[in-house]
């Protein structure tokens, strides 16, 4: 299987919830899958911090309205299922000023942008 990397810097419902559908349709369908989180997506992932991720437009509101399962859901699916991992920015989290601990338990070890694109090297990256 090749190896699936997404790179996951939005804050807004329709990207985070298209990271995480590609992310988790990838881990359980066998593909080795890194997940980087960085930039506006990241506060999403820090404890008790419920923020509400803005829509971009129809689609955003008509998710929330049909109950689509959520980001963090799937994300979460796809280590459980899937062995997927979840890498939070080392730098966001710096800037946030929030360590590991104050991160959802499912996420990995934080790496550096140098390491993920190491780590990346050879599989099909994806932005969102």
């Amino acid at each position: 299987m090749s190896k699936v990397c997404v790179v996951v810097v939005s804050g807004s419902m329709e990207r985070l919830q298209m990271a995480a559908m590609v992310a988790s349709v990838a881990a359980v369908s066998g593909h080795e899958t890194l997940i980087f989180l960085s930039m506006n997506a990241l506060p999403h992932f820090v404890k008790g911090r419920e923020i509400e991720a803005p829509g971009e437009g129809e689609m955003g509101t008509l998710m929330q309205e049909k109950k689509v399962p959520k980001f963090k859901m799937l994300f979460e699916q796809a280590v459980e299922l899937g062995d997927a991992k979840l890498y939070p920015c080392s730098m966001a989290m710096d800037v946030l000023e929030v360590g590991h601990d104050d991160l959802e338990s499912y996420l990995g070890e934080p790496t550096g942008l140098t390491k993920f694109l190491d780590d990346a090297q050879d599989g099909q990256v994806w932005t969102f």
